[in-house]
Parts: C-alpha cells; sequence; structure tokens
C-alpha cells in the first residue's frame, strides 16, 4: 500500500502512523505545506492519504492559499475511493470537504481525556471494541467539526460531542491524537503553550508532560485502529 500523508506545521507530524506502515511493509511518502512550493501527488499513486493536524483553521486561505488545493485534492481522494484519515485538523479539513461545518467547540480541550463510544458505534463492527474501555487519549482543539451527511458520531468525551466519525467505510476523522510520542506531546507544548488557559478542559503543563505515559496503550490502540480501517471494504458512492 502506498500511505500519503499531509503535514502542516513542523511539530504535528504522522508519528507512530510511520511506525505502523514499516512494520505492515507499507510504502509512504509526504507533502509538507510549511516547506517552499509543496506539491501533492498524482492520486493514482496512492491508496490512502493521512491528513495531520495543524493551528490554523480549515477557512485560513488568505494565511494559507495551498489550503484550498488541499481541499480540492482531499476531496478527489474520498470520491476515487482512495482511505482516507484525518486528525485534529485533518478531520475537520474531511468534514468541510464533505459539506459539514467546522465550528467553535463548546469547550477547549487540551489534554489526556476518555473517549466514550456512541450507540452509533455499536453499529460499526470492529469500531466499538477498540473504544469500549474509554481510553484515555491526547486532545489539543479549539474547534470541531459537525457530523457530514451520511456519517454518525462515534465518540464523545465530557468536554465535547463529534470526536470521530466514519463515511462510506473509507474516511475517518479522529479530533483527537492517537499518533503522538513523547517528544510530540513536549513539541506541542512548546511551540503553542499560548493555547494553555484556565478553561475547564484545559490541563496544566505539568499534567500535560506526566499523561505521555498513556502512550503505549495508545499507539497500540492506532495500530489497532489502522488494521481495522485499512482492512474494511469501501461501499461505492453512488
Amino acid at each position: 500500500m502506498n500511505i500519503h500523508y499531509l503535514q502542516h506545521v513542523p511539530f504535528e507530524g504522522p508519528g507512530h502512523i510511520i511506525e505502523w506502515a514499516q512494520h505492515q511493509g507499507h510504502q509512504v511518502s509526504s507533502t509538507l505545506f510549511y516547506e517552499p512550493e509543496p506539491r501533492l501527488p498524482h492520486i493514482e499513486n496512492i491508496d490512502f492519504l493521512v491528513v495531520m493536524g495543524g493551528p490554523m483553521n480549515v477557512d485560513d486561505e488568505h494565511l494559507y492559499p495551498w489550503l484550498s488545493e488541499e481541499k480540492q485534492f482531499i476531496l478527489h481522494c474520498i470520491r476515487e475511493g482512495k482511505k482516507v484519515l484525518g486528525i485534529c485538523l485533518g478531520a475537520q479539513l474531511i468534514a468541510a470537504c464533505l459539506g459539514a461545518k467546522v465550528i467553535t467547540a463548546p469547550h477547549k480541550e487540551i489534554g489526556w481525556f476518555p473517549v466514550a463510544p456512541t450507540v452509533s458505534a455499536k453499529e460499526i463492527s470492529g469500531f466499538y471494541e477498540l473504544f469500549q474501555s474509554r481510553p484515555v487519549v491526547f486532545h489539543w482543539h479549539g474547534d470541531q467539526f459537525e457530523i457530514p451527511a451520511g456519517s454518525s458520531n462515534l465518540l464523545n468525551t465530557d468536554a465535547n460531542t463529534n470526536q470521530a466519525f466514519l463515511f462510506n467505510q473509507n474516511v475517518l476523522g479522529l479530533q483527537f491524537h492517537l499518533e503522538v510520542a513523547h517528544s510530540d506531546v513536549e513539541r506541542m507544548v512548546q511551540e503553542c503553550s499560548s493555547d494553555i488557559d484556565e478553561s475547564r478542559y484545559v490541563q496544566r503543563i505539568p499534567e500535560l508532560l506526566e499523561g505521555v505515559h498513556h502512550c503505549s496503550h495508545n499507539h497500540q490502540l492506532l495500530f489497532s485502529l489502522l488494521d481495522w480501517f485499512t482492512g474494511i471494504r469501501v461501499q461505492q458512492l453512488s
């Protein structure tokens, strides 16, 4: 499988997704939008697109002109039946491509909080079992996606609904981060410390750094989730 990831800033990369891909023997390539003259691949050369996070908003084309081309590329991949995974901003971009709104979340959410499967998640074979234990995962967002038409909200937290959706078996959006390593959390704290305030669901820096002990379980969950997602059959769009 040829995997291509879209990265928006240096400190929000694919993390342990690379380890999973190498373990499975997949080929990996990337478009780094923070580098001069980033280039998107020919769509026929990829099987699986991963869209990473970032501090920008989905409608910030005036600040990041490449966002318009990126969204067109994501939508093209979806229509061609490619596997598409979005993480945090990446999930919001996918939702926007599918016609859903991206809005300010009821609560800013930064830190280690459990996600719980919804009733709708029980209808997704294999997905519910991965999250039924309410795993603690890493969050860093102030916006959230609305659920695209034809999808269901699959996970919630105490702070916010709409933490995950699956569209047409080939598109998965996650509002949280399973991919981060210890160093990724440290880098995000360093680069985005201005986001940390006194909000109810925003943890302080010591708590954020202490929470990295959850990374090991999150990586196991990530690998199982990617195995499940890449294994399910794609339904043809009508």
